[in-house]
């Protein structure tokens, strides 16, 4: 079992590997999340103020 975590010598950069792969497997769909949370944030933004800026225009073209 010893031999097999060794990894004929390369043990140490093997796990560091696999651990650096699974740290960043967790990470992207964590991170994909938080930006779609961002662009939705963004985008209902965006459509607030250029409702606004057309409801502002149509009030004034009625003044």
């Amino acid at each position: 079992m010893s031999e097999f975590f060794a990894m004929g010598g390369y043990g140490f950069y093997v796990w560091c590997s696999m651990g650096a792969v699974a740290v960043l497997m967790i990470l992207e769909p964590v991170l994909l999340s938080i930006k779609h949370r961002q662009l939705i944030k963004n985008i209902k933004r965006q459509n607030r103020r250029q409702a606004s800026r057309e409801n502002t225009a149509s009030q004034t073209e009625k003044s």
